[in-house]
């Protein structure tokens, strides 16, 4: 592509994204895409949502205005992608169950089937090759429904799940512009073009979130492009590529249990709950140190992603995941004592 054509597609993304967004904002409560805080929420003031549906309008002006020709070449996947944004609006305008989301989900993944996207293989651990066979199928449903999902949590803080993205996405990006793939330099460029107009919006303190049409459409889109880079990296670079949205979704699925609750059950506990308590509710300092730790575990990623490197990169995900459940266990417990005591001072003096 024309290096020329390819920036002014990037303007015109950039710009159609910051148009679409700011009109949703401005009609926002007319249409019922609003979101009103709970008792988990970040935010006290009812919010517009669904910015992901500018972002993803943005990128589709600019692939009719510019005949993106790799929308043809890979339709399952754009489509895939399409069919999973469509329940993220739906669930934007009046939430959508958990269970309707997964089957979506699943059903987008068949569609990338026929685009020969799922993942075959785990590579070569410990001396054996780790073909999935007849299970790569159910095995690329676990595996995206979970990282989509992922993403999805990640999304708690103003400016969070966007910074997260754009930094992983770079990194893809790179990883497609080594190895000549226009498919991952393409969409993964276009979805931070689109992503950098929403961060104008949506950094700290927000005018409109991306809601579950940004949110889903990009934990998405990640684990397709991450699929595809497995044509060029091994599988456990990829964990290292998109680190903390999964560190955080295996932390809290592990520690839910480990307390007797639902895996599922939602809660105040993920890593940016964590942090934000300790930085005193600065929530720029948060989402920044967030961000810096994705971007070390990306740069990490890519730094060892031969697959001879495969069983050590392992072992130290496995050492990371076991550091960063031993560290936030502790902020957390060191926060509720002081929180008990707080609230112990506090009931002593009035009476």
């Amino acid at each position: 592509m024309n290096n020329i054509i390819f920036i002014s597609k990037l303007i015109v993304i950039f710009l159609a994204t910051f148009f679409f967004i700011k009109l949703i904002i401005r009609h926002a409560s007319s249409v019922g895409l609003v979101d009103v805080p709970n008792h988990r929420s970040a935010h006290r003031h009812i919010t517009p949502r669904g910015a992901g549906i500018g972002m993803v309008f943005g990128i589709m002006v600019s692939d009719v205005l510019f005949m993106n020709t790799v929308v043809l070449d890979h339709f399952f996947s754009f489509l895939a992608i399409f069919l999973v944004f469509i329940v993220g609006v739906l669930d934007d305008h009046r939430d959508t169950t958990p269970k309707i989301k997964f089957y979506v989900i699943f059903a987008a993944v068949l569609l990338l089937a026929f685009d020969g996207m799922s993942i075959h293989s785990l590579g070569r651990l410990f001396g054996y090759d780790m073909e999935l066979g007849w299970f790569a199928i159910p095995f690329t449903m676990f595996a995206v429904a979970g990282f989509t999902n992922a993403l999805n949590l990640s999304d708690g803080l103003d400016g969070l799940a966007g910074l997260l993205s754009i930094i992983i996405l770079s990194t893809l990006c790179v990883i497609g512009y080594e190895h000549r793939d226009l498919f991952i330099v393409s969409t993964s460029v276009s979805f931070i073009a689109a992503i950098a107009a929403f961060m104008w919006f949506n950094w700290n303190p927000a005018k409109i979130f991306m809601g579950d049409s940004g949110s889903l459409t990009l934990g998405f889109a990640i684990s397709v492009l991450s699929i595809k880079a497995l044509d060029y990296i091994n599988p456990i670079s990829v964990l290292f590529i998109a680190a903390i949205p999964i560190l955080d979704t295996l932390i809290v699925m592990i520690r839910r249990k480990h307390n007797g609750h639902s895996m599922f059950a939602p809660d105040k506990l993920h890593i940016h709950h964590i942090l934000l308590r300790f930085f005193n509710g600065n929530v720029r300092k948060t989402v920044v140190l967030i961000a810096l730790l994705q971007l070390g575990f990306s740069i990490v990623g890519i730094a060892f992603s031969e697959a001879a490197q495969q069983r050590y990169l392992l072992v130290l995900f496995v050492i990371n995941a076991a550091a960063f459940y031993l560290l936030l266990n502790g902020m957390l417990v060191r926060q509720n004592k002081f929180a008990y005591y707080r609230k112990k001072r506090r009931k002593n003096h009035l009476s």
